[in-house]
Formats: structure tokens, C-alpha cells, sequence
């Protein structure tokens, strides 16, 4: 079933648009709680640690009403981990929390988990609801005497299969102590990599034109002209040769990072002053992953009026970017600095500005709360509010093609861009080509649709819980926003909301929750055997499904 907390809904209902992954971790409390009334029927079991099975005493359980959230009941477990509900029929959610362990709900997977169905003929006295202790990720960063590097500033970064492909994103940072030494915790299950950042404490970079300089050293060692790169775990200074951290509940693991010094590149960058922006200086970046960690310059000096020397940086790939004469950024650049020299910072187009017209067909007024994001091939999003007039407007947006996304807190209710009007004409659906420092005004048509699909996952006749559902759009590379995902309950019933008017298959795949869902290659197999349904533009609130999905093995 799909979480009781809107946020997390809605977030899957965009689950295209990264920017919103953050977010899907929020919890919303109901307003107005109300008891769950006693009844005949009961829902049992016992609260266990996931690593090791032992029972779980003074564990909060918490069960929620499907259709009235707001109905919730909650009680503490005794020494032995045992909780008992009496209830009537229907279908609740099941939850559990303990100090020192990470919340969850019955049989969760990412944001979705499997509800408790009374009243149908099924076991609902024997549940074992597992909870993951904490796991924690700690380490040393070490220089090259194999010495504490103090302060140094450490990143986590989490692979997920969120947007239905592996991603590796930024998860959390820390910094080390006095004694070197980094922590990070809570942490989930999942496939971690942390990378270190420092300067060597007794680096020092002079000028390559020390008579400009102001106090430069009459004489420096070779040696004190030094940096410490961008240092993953696996001691790798480049992501993609990072080793990866597998973590389960309750591992505490240690993962030193060894820090290495390499010499500083001098660059010299030419960078004419305006008189309206004052001096424009590039940002260097360092590519991690499906994102960025910015690069601190040891130091920047004026060796002549408009030149200026850029030293404390490693050799290595970068992404440059570099201000334009308006003093707005260009796109990235990406280089290979293998020595010193000359910076070319000439390479890269102006950002384009986006503003947008935003209607929705049917409607007389845009929702609270609602937002456009432009989503490129690598997850990476520009996002802004629409006002109540219906206007947003996009900043900085790099030149290429894009998806535009719809985000909106109304809880049942998705949207999707099917028209998208600008000077260059119209065209159906919602890719966008954005040229090089542009300012686009654009005509957004937006439809939304609150139909919700409910159907039975089943496996050789039986109903299957725990199941990963996956409602598949026609041409799915070209409409990612929507795809619609839900975990089956104990009845192998499910709910799939906000679907879009459109062509679909649905699917269901045992256990397939780290699977690449969204690839094709990965469809393919599980299409064939999939059901094909057809959401009209006047279809009605819910449609049921005829005939049950049959649960394919992963």
C-alpha cells in the first residue's frame, strides 16, 4: 500500500524529479487524530530486531485506518516485543518505532509497506514487525604520515533506485575531530561511498609572479606547493573508482580515508573587470557521482590588472563554470587539468531564463504549494514555484533538453504537461529544448486526474503480498513522470494514484525493488506478461480491475 503520509504519495507521484527525494523522508502528522474503535477482530504480533530476530521490548506500534487517516491507535510493547489491536474489519497500516532502531512499517520497501486487512479470512495475528537498528559509518581520515586530518570535511553519498534507475546522490556530511575521526549515523540499509576534503596544514602556494605578489615567500620547497585531492574511500580521487560501502541494520563499520599530497596546479585565468558585476572569477567542481562537490581554491591572487593566478587545486576532471559579461553563469565546462597555465574560460554558452505560463485544462486556478521543474537525462533539476497567476520563472537553466515535471501538495490529485507553446510554435507533450542564453517565454497546458487503478496482484491463484507494483505509460522513456508504483497489501489488493489519461501496462515483480524499473531493457521481460490498460480522459474516479496481475519472479 501506498504510505499514509501525503508528502511521501505525492513525492512518488514526481518521483522523476530528484530534487524531491529529500523530501520523501518528511513526515506529516494527521490533524485531528481520532481513536481506532475496539472491534472483533485483531491484529497481532511481535516487534523483532532485524538483525538477529530477538524481541523488542518498549517498542511504540502504531496501526492507522486506511480510508480515515486520521483514525490511528497506539501502545508500547512489554519485554517481549508483543502487541495485540482489537479492531473491525477493514485496513489498517502498521508501524513501530524504538530508540536506536530505524521506524518502519510492516514488510517496507522505500516509502511503501503492506497493509493489514481484517475481516478476510486472514492471519492477522502473527506478524513480525522488524525494525533495523541503527547502522553507523565511522572512520578516520589520515594524511600521509598516517596522522589525524582535522576538520576535514567528509561526504556520504547513498545509491537508490528511486526515479527506477541507480542513482548516486549526496546523503549527509560530517567533519572530523580532533582525533581525525568522522561519524555518520543513522544510516538505512543500502550501498553508501564517502569521499574526504582538506588542505594539507602546512601547504604553502606562492605566486608564480612573487614580485606582484604582496608577502610571498622569497623561497618556497617544492614540496609545501601541495594539495590533497577530492580522496574517496578506497582511496580513489575520482567517484566512479570509489569502493562502495554495502551497510545493513546494525553494522558499525570503519572506513579510513588516506589522504595523499599531489602537487598544486598554478592556473592563471583572464578575467576582464565590468564595471556593473565587479571581477568575474570561474567555479571549479569536481564531478561525484550524479552531482558535484565544489572545489575550494587554496588561494587567488591579482598578478595584473584582469589576471589572476588560481593555485591549491589537484590535476584531474572538472566542470568549470564561468560567468558571463552580465555576471550570469555559463554552462558547465567540462576539462582535464593535467598541469598548470592558462585556464580557458571562454568554452561554454550563456544559461537560459525560463518564464513560464502555467494552465491547467479544466481549472480556473492553480493549487497551493505547486511547483514546474525541468528534468534533464541525469536526474539533475531547476525547480520554482508557481504564483497564483499562474506564472514561474526558471533561472540558470544550462542549455539541453529537459522533462518538465509538476509537483503539487494536493494529495490525490498528479499532473503532467501535455502542450508546451512558446515563439517557436506548439508541440504536444512535455520535452523542452533550451538553447543557449535564451529568455524562453513559454505557454505551459498541464492536465491533472485524480483516477486511481486498484487491482489484485496474484501468484499461481493466490493472492501475493508484498509485491512491487509498477503501472508502465506507453513509451515509457518519453513520459518517466508517469509511471505510477505501490507495494501489494495482505489481500494482494493495491491502489495506484493520479494516474494520467493514457496507455499502460501493469505489472507486478516479487521482491523487484532494486530493480532498474524504469529501463527498458529491464521492462521488457515483464511487459509480455503484463495487463494492458486504457485511462480515458473522462474515465471515473476509481477503476477495478477485471482480472488479477500475476506476480512475476524477479
Amino acid at each position: 500500500m501506498p504510505p499514509f503520509r501525503s508528502i511521501r504519495q505525492m513525492i512518488e507521484l514526481v518521483m522523476v524529479c530528484a530534487v524531491l527525494f529529500c523530501s520523501a523522508q518528511a513526515q506529516i502528522e494527521p490533524a485531528g487524530r481520532t481513536q481506532i474503535p475496539s472491534g472483533p477482530y485483531h491484529i497481532a504480533g511481535t516487534v523483532v530486531s532485524a538483525k538477529g530476530g530477538n524481541p523488542l521490548g518498549r517498542a511504540r506500534v502504531t496501526i492507522g485506518d486506511a480510508k480515515h487517516r486520521e483514525s490511528v491507535q497506539s501502545i508500547i510493547t512489554g519485554d517481549d516485543g508483543r502487541f495485540e489491536f482489537h479492531v473491525p474489519a477493514g485496513k489498517y497500516s502498521l508501524d513501530g518505532a524504538k530508540r536506536g532502531y530505524i521506524e518502519a512499517s510492516y514488510n517496507q520497501h522505500d516509502q511503501y509497506s503492506t497493509a493489514i486487512v481484517t475481516g478476510a479470512d486472514l492471519d492477522t495475528g502473527h506478524f513480525a514487525l522488524r525494525l533495523a537498528p541503527n547502522a553507523v559509518l565511522t572512520g578516520k581520515v589520515l594524511d600521509e604520515f598516517g596522522e589525524p586530518v582535522r576538520n576535514a570535511q567528509v561526504t556520504v553519498f547513498r545509491e537508490n533506485h528511486f526515479q527506477g534507475v541507480s542513482r548516486i546522490f549526496r546523503y549527509r556530511g560530517a567533519s572530523t575531530d580532533d582525533q581525525g575521526r568522522y561519524e555518520a549515523t543513522p544510516l538505512e540499509e543500502g550501498t553508501y561511498f564517502v569521499c574526504a576534503k582538506a588542505s594539507p596544514w602546512y601547504a604553502i602556494h606562492p605566486s608564480a609572479n612573487t614580485e606582484s605578489a604582496t608577502n610571498a615567500p622569497a623561497q618556497v620547497d617544492a614540496a609545501l606547493d601541495v594539495v590533497y585531492p577530492i580522496t574517496y574511500y578506497g582511496d580513489a580521487t575520482e567517484a566512479e573508482d570509489a569502493a562502495p560501502i554495502p551497510v545493513r541494520g546494525g553494522d558499525r563499520l570503519e572506513a579510513d580515508i588516506h589522504l595523499n599530497p599531489v602537487p598544486s596546479l598554478h592556473l592563471i585565468v583572464h578575467t576582464p573587470e565590468d564595471g556593473s558585476h565587479g571581477i568575474n572569477l570561474p567555479v571549479l567542481q569536481k564531478p561525484a557521482f550524479d552531482g558535484f562537490e565544489q572545489v575550494e581554491s587554496g588561494n587567488i591572487q591579482m598578478i595584473s590588472p584582469g589576471i589572476f593566478e588560481v593555485t591549491g587545486v589537484a590535476a584531474g576532471r572538472y566542470s568549470v563554470r564561468m560567468p558571463d559579461a552580465n555576471g550570469q553563469m555559463k554552462e558547465p565546462t567540462e576539462i582535464n587539468l593535467s598541469g598548470g597555465g592558462e585556464l580557458d574560460v571562454s568554452a561554454g554558452s550563456s544559461t537560459s531564463s525560463i518564464k513560464a505560463k502555467v494552465q491547467i485544462e479544466g481549472a480556473t486556478s492553480i493549487p497551493a504549494q505547486f511547483q514546474i521543474a525541468l528534468r534533464n537525462g541525469k536526474g539533475r533539476v531547476n525547480v520554482a514555484g508557481v504564483d497564483t497567476k499562474g506564472e514561474a520563472n526558471l533561472t540558470d537553466v544550462i542549455p539541453g533538453k529537459y522533462d518538465v515535471v509538476v509537483f503539487s501538495s494536493t494529495q490525490t490529485q498528479a499532473y503532467s504537461a501535455v502542450r508546451i507553446a512558446s515563439e517557436a510554435g506548439t508541440i504536444s507533450g512535455h520535452s523542452l529544448n533550451v538553447p543557449p542564453g535564451a529568455q524562453l517565454s513559454i505557454s505551459l497546458t498541464l492536465v491533472g486526474s485524480s483516477v486511481i487503478v486498484e487491482g489484485v496482484a496474484k501468484r499461481a491463484g493466490k493472492a501475493s503480498s508484498g509485491a512491487m507494483i509498477v503501472l508502465v505509460p506507453k513509451d515509457p522513456e518519453a513520459n518517466l513522470d508517469r509511471f505510477r508504483r505501490d507495494q501489494s497489501d495482505q489481500d494482494g489488493s493495491f491502489s495506484l494514484f493520479g494516474v494520467i489519461p493514457g496507455s499502460y501496462t501493469i505489472i507486478a515483480i516479487e521482491d523487484g525493488w532494486d530493480l532498474d524499473w524504469s529501463q527498458p531493457p529491464v521492462l521488457a521481460q515483464y511487459l509480455k506478461q503484463g495487463q494492458t490498460l486504457e485511462v480515458a480522459d473522462r474515465s471515473p474516479g476509481t477503476l477495478h480491475l477485471q482480472t488479477p496481475v500475476e506476480v512475476q519472479p524477479k
